[in-house]
């Protein structure tokens, strides 16, 4: 028997040059993904990295795996084929705001319903970056782009919210530049059976720079952001000094003391409380991080299999189907 190979995160790094701009949160998550993929003990040709296009669609390139870089929203849908056919492998979707959720909001809207073992990475900065700025599915109301110069009035898509009405059984989110957020989250979602769904904010210090700053900055982040754990308390602050507790006159959330005796535990079973908690946003209330639902359940290729026992074995090659000589005759 052959000694165990362990690989390090140089393994998953590719030789290509990394191009993005320079200060980019791409750059911080091509980092965590390196390190959480040897953590995890994967192996890279086990691994494939699937995306569509945009800044964010250059990650395959840079990963020393397997990979598709596909055409604009389609990263799910290719994604789907491969992993029907292929089951065993380890199939990520990297896609931006724009590509995700606008040209690819159907692609990705039932990759989630029907539970398709894919770890859907969504790097949201806000904006369409490759294209040089113009405001994407995720822009805030008033954001000032070419295509909006006097601010845009388009009502933003809220991307968990999404990912949860489309019936996402997993969904988390972490910061760009948080190594060991991020980490965890993209541990937990490869250890998920089915569908996951992970939002990144990511910085595009060209076009939307600072755009998180009300919760990522060093100064507001004890204030502002609430990393959820199953089963803790939904505490934050400093020493943990404040809590959510639920108003039962409104039916929202609400800031009480940590030590409050109505402060919320989080349970990422119940998709009440993560709608709660991923329409929260600075500065009333803190934004939600970490695994915000997860419920078990069983993958679309699972049941595939189950159903198919021969599985998606070829009966004739395409060649052979594109040269027969049936014809029709329309009168």
């Amino acid at each position: 028997m052959s000694a165990e190979v362990h690989f390090s995160a140089k393994d998953f790094a590719s030789s290509e040059e990394v191009r993005w701009c320079p200060g980019c949160g791409d750059y911080a998550i091509l980092k965590t993904m390196t390190q959480t993929l040897a953590k995890l003990g994967v192996r890279p040709e086990e691994t494939v990295f699937v995306s569509g296009i945009g800044c964010a669609s250059r990650f395959p390139y840079y990963m020393e795996t397997y990979g598709f870089h596909t055409i604009h929203g389609r990263a799910p849908a290719v994604a789907t084929g491969l992993k029907l056919f292929r089951p065993e492998l380890d199939v990520w979707v990297v896609t931006g705001d724009g590509d995700g959720l606008s040209i690819g909001g159907n692609h990705l809207l039932h990759a989630l319903r029907r539970n398709i073992g894919l770890k859907i990475l969504l790097f949201n900065n806000e904006i369409y970056g490759l294209t040089k700025g113009q405001y994407s599915p995720t822009s805030r109301l008033g954001t000032r782009s070419p295509s909006s110069p006097g601010g845009s009035f388009d009502s933003p898509i809220v991307a968990g919210l999404f990912a949860l009405g489309a019936g996402a059984g997993f969904i988390a989110r972490a910061i760009d530049t948080d190594k060991l957020g991020l980490g965890g989250v993209l541990e937990a979602a490869h250890g998920h059976d089915g569908a996951t769904f992970v939002e990144i904010f990511q910085n595009c210090i060209v076009y939307n720079d600072k755009v998180f700053a009300s919760f990522t900055d060093k100064g507001n982040a004890a204030d502002a952001q609430i990393r959820v754990e199953h089963g803790e308390p939904l505490t934050f602050g400093e020493n943990n000094s404040k809590g959510l507790r639920l108003d039962m006159g409104s039916l929202t959330l609400e800031v009480v003391g940590g030590q409050h005796s109505d402060v919320l535990i989080h349970d990422e079973t119940n998709a009440t409380m993560a709608q709660l908690l991923l329409a929260m946003e600075p500065p009333a209330l803190p934004m939600a991080l970490g695994v915000i639902h997860r419920r078990l359940g069983q993958s679309f290729e699972t049941s595939f299999y189950a159903a198919h026992p021969t599985g998606m074995a070829r009966t004739a090659r395409v060649a052979d189907v594109l040269r027969q000589t049936n014809t029709w005759s329309v009168d």
